[in-house]
C-alpha cells in the first residue's frame, strides 16, 4: 500500500513523539534518580538556591563550567522534539514546556529530597532546550525536505547508545 505525504509525515511524528517519551524517561532518571537503580541510594538533601550561578557552580572558588554545559546539554534534545511535535506553533510555546519541565524536576527534587533545588538549574536547562529549538530550525533551513528524519535517525542512535550504557550499569551493579 502506498502512503501519501500526509500519512507518511504523521508516522514520522510518532516516530518524534516516541523518541521524545524515551528522552523524557531517561532525563527522569539522570536528574531525579541521578543514575541510580534504587531509591535508599539517592542523596537525601534538601535545599534551595535562588541566585542564579552563585553556590551550586562555584567549586574551590571558581566557576564549575562542567555542570553548567551537562544541563545545556542534557536539554538540547527536547527543543528538538518539541519543535518537530509543535512547528507550527510559536517560538514562546515550544519554549513553555521545557521551562516548566525543568522547574517541575526541581520541585520533585525538593518535595523529595533528592537533590539542590537551584535556580542556575532551570536557567541552563531552559537554554538548552531553547538552543534545541534553534538548532531544529537550523536543521530545517539546511535541510527542508528530510529534517525531522535527520533529527529523530540521530536521536535514535543516541537512544540506543542510552539504553546500552543502562544495561551495562545495570549488569555492572548486579
Amino acid at each position: 500500500m502506498i502512503k501519501n505525504k500526509k500519512e507518511r509525515y504523521y508516522e514520522i511524528k510518532k516516530i518524534t513523539l516516541g523518541l521524545l517519551v524515551f528522552y523524557l524517561v531517561a532525563l527522569t532518571w539522570i536528574i531525579l534518580f541521578k543514575f541510580e537503580f534504587s531509591i535508599a541510594d539517592l542523596p537525601h538533601l534538601r535545599n534551595i538556591n535562588l541566585i542564579p550561578f552563585a553556590d551550586s557552580v562555584i567549586v574551590n572558588g571558581t566557576i564549575d563550567f562542567s555542570e553548567i554545559v551537562q544541563n545545556v546539554l542534557a536539554f538540547i534534545p527536547y527543543g528538538l522534539f518539541v519543535h518537530i511535535l509543535w512547528e507550527k506553533k510559536p517560538i514562546l510555546k515550544q519554549f513553555l514546556p521545557i521551562v516548566c519541565t525543568s522547574f517541575l524536576f526541581e520541585i520533585v527534587q525538593f518535595i523529595f529530597a533528592i537533590g539542590g533545588t537551584d535556580i542556575t538549574d532551570i536557567i541552563t536547562n531552559s537554554l538548552g532546550g531553547f538552543l534545541g529549538i534553534v538548532l531544529a530550525i537550523g536543521i530545517f533551513k539546511i535541510s527542508n525536505k528530510y529534517w525531522i528524519k535527520f533529527i529523530n535517525i540521530i536521536s535514535l542512535i543516541g537512544a540506543i547508545f542510552l539504553t546500552l550504557f543502562i544495561v551495562m550499569t545495570l549488569l555492572a551493579n548486579l
